[in-house]
């Protein structure tokens, strides 16, 4: 048994809600609990992931270990300056 009056309240059926709706109960010092992401919604767990590449790291990353063919217009804009800076 814990000690008196040195621990929160413990509520054991806390609500979690996301965008206004109960997704689910647990326990936790908080009567309610209000959350933006959780696991019915998280794009990891529903499968709906997409890769942010701002800055073409995952272009690089394919055409560094072939896992992609590069776009034609590109190899040529890359031969272009290849020999524009030989000669």
């Amino acid at each position: 048994m814990p000690k008196a009056e040195i621990h929160p309240t413990w509520y054991p059926d806390a609500k979690v809600i996301c965008n206004g709706e109960v997704v689910m109960t647990t326990g936790s010092t908080h009567p309610e609990l209000h959350v933006d992401v959780w696991s019915g919604n998280h794009p990891f767990y529903t499968g709906t992931q997409k890769i942010l590449d701002t800055e073409g790291r995952v272009d690089r990353f394919m055409r560094k270990y072939g896992m992609a063919a590069a776009s034609p217009a590109k190899e040529t804009a890359k031969n272009d300056v290849k020999a524009d800076t030989q000669a």
